[in-house]
């Protein structure tokens, strides 16, 4: 496989919000929450952990925000046009983004290293071997 070229194009569905990539994300994480189920409308939503300084966005995007089980904010940033989501962070932490790697042009980076929340995992789904997993949320 040749090497992944940064940055890389990135969009919402109807185009109005793009983005750059400039670096490899630190991780890319498949959430099984029930939240993230809701999310995906499937088995697990797909997460790349990207500081806040290695993406560019232009476009008007507007927040939603909802309380997660560790006491933080899940807060999200989506294009009000076509409703997609781009990137989710907690607000204590605004440097710190989730950024919501199928928007991307180039989706080769979409590879999970870790599944997390693997207790509310859809039991039909079955987690490749070798891959790291965390019963909920990133366990230190």
């Amino acid at each position: 496989m040749e090497e992944i070229a940064y940055p890389i194009q990135g969009a919402c569905q109807c185009g109005a919000v793009t983005y750059e990539l400039l670096s490899a994300p630190k991780l890319v994480a498949a959430c099984h929450c029930t939240e993230c189920q809701k999310l995906s409308t499937s088995a697990f939503s797909i997460t790349a952990m990207v500081d806040a300084s290695d993406v560019r966005f232009s476009g008007e995007m507007k927040d939603w925000s909802r309380p997660a089980d560790s006491g933080n904010t899940s807060a999200a940033k989506f294009c009000p046009s076509c409703g997609n989501r781009l990137y989710h962070y907690n607000p204590q932490e605004p440097n710190k983004l989730k950024l919501k790697p199928s928007t991307l042009s180039d989706t080769r980076i979409i590879k999970p290293t870790v599944h997390i929340w693997v207790s509310e995992k859809q039991d039909w789904f079955d987690i490749p071997q070798g891959v790291k997993t965390c019963e909920k949320g990133f366990e230190s």
